[in-house]
């Protein structure tokens, strides 16, 4: 195929998931691997796993940076630009227009039971993507005892970046010790640290290098990125903490990134232009940390250590989802309709597994809608 017509593809494909995939990171990651693994057949279920092990590794929102590295993958750095501007462009525009609406009129739309049906369904949708995940990830016992042990640290509350860390280097550890191969170096990624800059006189630029220092050091999830937001602007007066939990809201229900919730932010901030600076800042470092990253990947599996690094990593990865499934299903699957909803939807992938996940998300909305009054 060309190259133009492998853009237009990458294009469409994240357009419509830009869009359809609600849910948070481990939701929009099952669905990329249902567009491109399942459906089109670009890459095998372990390169797709090598990619997420890859993402866990470096700071930024994940869901997108998987976005990059499939466009990357399939185009280049062309394909690199198109998979993510147009990942994150629907959920820019979308957070954009209820940002609009909140400083017009001071409140945000009745969402709840839209959300009351989604997140149960989005549950089944990582599960059932996450399974096959799995069964390719867990190669051997020593695979297994890692998978499970971060399984237990995670829903103790571990840090996940220790987790998937100490993960890798306890592998290694585990093939030296059975090995006694030669040690090769293995030399971390420095993160990118940005001072803050108080000097600054204008606004919009002390918005982009605070979003830009977050973008480039963060780990974790996007309730990471509140924690780091409420220290960086709310308690220097530029935003309120009842602003970032509406903040919060609208990164919740609309599609995409959560990290989108930063247009939010930079729109009540310094309007159009503020939403603009803030929301280029937050996302450069990830399109900059795979453009460096993805090329090395290869690399990476021709090393014996590096490969049972990257192995132990995506078993990890995998565990840590699992973990986040369990946190959600604890907050969203508390009642008959919650549970009906769930299992309705986990039947409905399990069986009908090229249907597109967005329809299943889109199928638990409805009857979250229908179900919430009764």
């Amino acid at each position: 195929m060309k190259k133009e017509n492998k853009l237009k593809e990458l294009a469409r494909i994240f357009l419509k998931l830009g869009i359809t995939a609600f849910g948070g990171p481990a939701a929009h990651i099952a669905m990329m691997r249902q567009e491109v693994v399942i459906k089109r057949q670009w890459m095998t279920e372990e390169h797709f796993l090598d990619m997420i092990g890859a993402t866990n590794l470096i700071p930024g929102p994940n869901s997108t940076e998987m976005a990059i590295h499939i466009g990357q993958d399939r185009a280049g750095w062309k394909g690199l630009i198109v998979a993510g501007l147009c990942f994150i462009g629907p959920a820019v525009l979308i957070t954009l227009f209820f940002a609009w609406l909140y400083k017009e009129y001071g409140q945000l739309p009745e969402v709840q039971p839209f959300i009351y049906g989604i997140k149960p369904a989005i549950i089944s949708v990582i599960l059932a993507a996450i399974y096959p995940l799995g069964k390719k990830s867990l190669k051997t016992l020593r695979l297994w005892f890692v998978g499970i042990s971060v399984l237990i640290l995670s829903l103790l509350g571990i840090n996940e970046i220790f987790l998937l860390f100490g993960a890798g280097l306890l592998a290694v550890l585990l093939y030296l010790i059975n090995k006694r191969s030669e040690v090769h170096s293995f030399i971390p990624a420095v993160l990118l640290q940005i001072p803050d800059s108080g000097f600054l006189s204008s606004k919009n630029f002390h918005l982009f290098l605070v979003f830009l220092k977050i973008g480039a050091i963060l780990y974790g999830s996007g309730y990471v990125l509140f924690a780091f937001l409420d220290a960086e602007l709310v308690s220097t007066g530029l935003l309120t903490r009842q602003q970032l939990i509406d903040a919060i809201a609208v990164g919740q229900f609309t599609p995409g990134p959560v990290f989108s919730s930063v247009t939010f932010i930079g729109f009540q901030i310094n309007g159009f232009s503020g939403a603009v600076f803030s929301t280029i800042a937050i996302f450069l470092p990830s399109f900059v940390f795979v453009a460096i990253l993805h090329p090395l990947m290869k690399r990476v599996r021709n090393s014996k250590i590096l490969s049972t690094f990257l192995d132990a990593v995506n078993v990890a990865s995998v565990a840590i989802i699992v973990a986040v499934c369990y946190e959600m299903a604890k907050d969203s699957v508390a009642d008959w309709r919650t549970i009906a909803i769930a299992v309705i939807s986990l039947i409905f992938v399990f069986r009908f597994t090229k249907v597109n996940s967005a329809f299943v998300v889109l199928g638990g909305a409805l009857l979250g809608f229908l179900l919430f009054r009764i």
